[in-house]
């Protein structure tokens, strides 16, 4: 009866599946956490806030002031003596150009030499190249005058404060320290999992996810699927061309539609830990136990490609016109 019996279990159905480990984020990539750096270098003068306070969208967040404190005087009084510069050259120039029309109709006229006419031609030119020197000055002083003035740091958008930089308080920085984070509350929550390279085939948009979130319990078995306890359901959104550095494909997991939601956001946050499994196709028990021995991928064998997973089947009209 043993014998039989274990020659029997080797013929029922099981379902084939891709197991990985992943991470709860956000669906849209602007609601993932976010960092608030530096737009300057020089020195962190004060915190506007603290770990664990919601900030909306342009809060101020941080102050950072310039080493030198006469910098942006400076500055501004260089920006005022070039713009006196451009209006002489402008004048200049202006008085130039009345020279130029004279000229050619003494010129014109027989009573002025054409040496005469082209050395005011060449003033004219010279205060053009003066007028455009001075004027890039001009626009470089503005730049570094709209920089050092961005010295108040806002929130990029709206979430929970964490991770605040406190030993950059008082020290000097530089332009693009991260100085906080900033979580978003109100998300549509997603699944990273990631999985074997080996498995990544029958992966695709559509395929049906079991997930178990960390501090759930879960009773089941991953094969027989209709055996759980605990378990939350998922779909296959997209699966990325290229693997990590360590070889793993990233799939992105989003809600089944017509399913228990996922937990409360209170209890599943970003960064809680998942475990998935994507499910494949239906086997008996002695084939997938001869896959796994050899080490092969889950479709190994089959001459068919298996079909998507969401795909309807074609109807007789669409079949025929291909024909």
């Amino acid at each position: 009866m043993g014998l039989v019996l274990s020659i029997a279990i080797l013929f029922v159905p099981w379902q084939q599946t891709a197991q990985g480990p992943g991470q709860v984020t956000a669906l849209d990539p602007d609601d993932r956490p976010r960092q608030v750096s530096s737009l300057v270098s020089g020195r962190v003068d004060k915190f506007f806030v603290h770990d664990g306070d919601y900030v909306e969208a342009g809060d101020p967040v941080v102050r950072v002031v310039d080493v030198d404190p006469d910098y942006l005087t400076r500055l501004s009084a260089e920006k005022a003596q070039v713009e006196a510069q451009i209006q002489a050259i402008e004048q200049s120039r202006a008085v130039a150009s009345i020279d130029v029309r004279r000229t050619r109709q003494l010129y014109e006229e027989g009573l002025a030499a054409r040496r005469d006419f082209e050395q005011t031609q060449i003033k004219v030119a010279d205060a053009e190249a003066k007028l455009a020197e001075a004027r890039a000055k001009l626009k470089q002083i503005e730049v570094q005058l709209n920089r050092q003035s961005a010295q108040v740091v806002p929130a990029p958008r709206s979430g929970r404060i964490q991770q605040l930089n406190g030993e950059a308080l008082g020290a000097l920085i530089s332009s693009g320290t991260t100085l906080a984070s900033i979580a978003p509350e109100q998300i549509e929550r997603a699944v990273e999992l990631y999985v074997d390279g080996r498995d990544i085939p029958m992966v695709e948009p559509g395929r049906r996810v079991r997930l178990e979130f960390e501090g759930f319990p879960v009773i089941q078995f991953s094969g027989w699927p209709w055996f759980a306890l605990g378990i939350y359901d998922g779909q296959v959104r997209s699966v990325d061309p290229t693997p990590r550095g360590d070889g793993l494909f990233r799939v992105l997991v989003e809600p089944l539609p017509d399913a228990p939601a996922w937990p409360d956001r209170r209890f599943v946050r970003q960064g809680s830990k998942v475990l998935g499994w994507v499910q494949g196709d239906r086997v008996t028990v002695g084939y997938e136990l001869w896959r796994q021995v050899n080490d092969f991928p889950l479709n190994f064998g089959q001459e068919k490609e298996a079909m998507p997973y969401a795909a309807a089947p074609k109807s007789s009209a669409e079949s025929s016109d291909k024909k």
